[in-house]
């Protein structure tokens, strides 16, 4: 079992997986300060000033200056606004894998499209049976 095992582990696929995960948490942060540290306040200055991380509802009924502070007060609250900026991300992640995968795809395309030269092996082994049939 302990054999098979190491076969999983070692087969490409999994491999290949794992470094798409780490390369995918790296992303992961790249987004994440884009979004927060580029588009939002951006964003905010068009919407004049609103801060979509600090959009709250507190479900206890008082109201609260920032979402810091019901959330030192113990209210239970949602937070939309940081919801926001979650489908914010996923939409710039979502649109950035779609371009990589369009990119890849074209260039398989390409590839495909492009007419194989013969092997050497081929067009010799051509030549015999024709000089054969002669």
């Amino acid at each position: 079992m302990l054999n098979e095992f190491k076969d999983f582990i070692a087969k490409g696929n999994v491999m290949d997986m794992a470094v798409g995960i780490i390369i995918g948490a790296a992303f992961t942060a790249i987004v994440t300060s884009m979004v927060g540290d580029l588009l939002m306040p951006v964003i905010g200055m068009i919407t004049n000033g609103v801060d979509f991380s600090n959009l709250f509802i507190a479900l206890d009924g008082n109201t609260y200056d920032s979402l810091k502070a019901a959330e030192e007060a113990g209210a239970p609250v949602m937070k939309h606004g940081l919801f926001i900026n979650a489908v914010i991300n996923f939409l710039i992640v979502a649109f950035v894998i779609f371009l990589v995968v369009k990119k890849v795809n074209s260039m398989k395309k390409k590839e495909e499209e492009a007419p194989a030269a013969p092997a050497e092996d081929i067009v010799l082994l051509t030549e015999i049976r024709d000089s054969l049939k002669k």
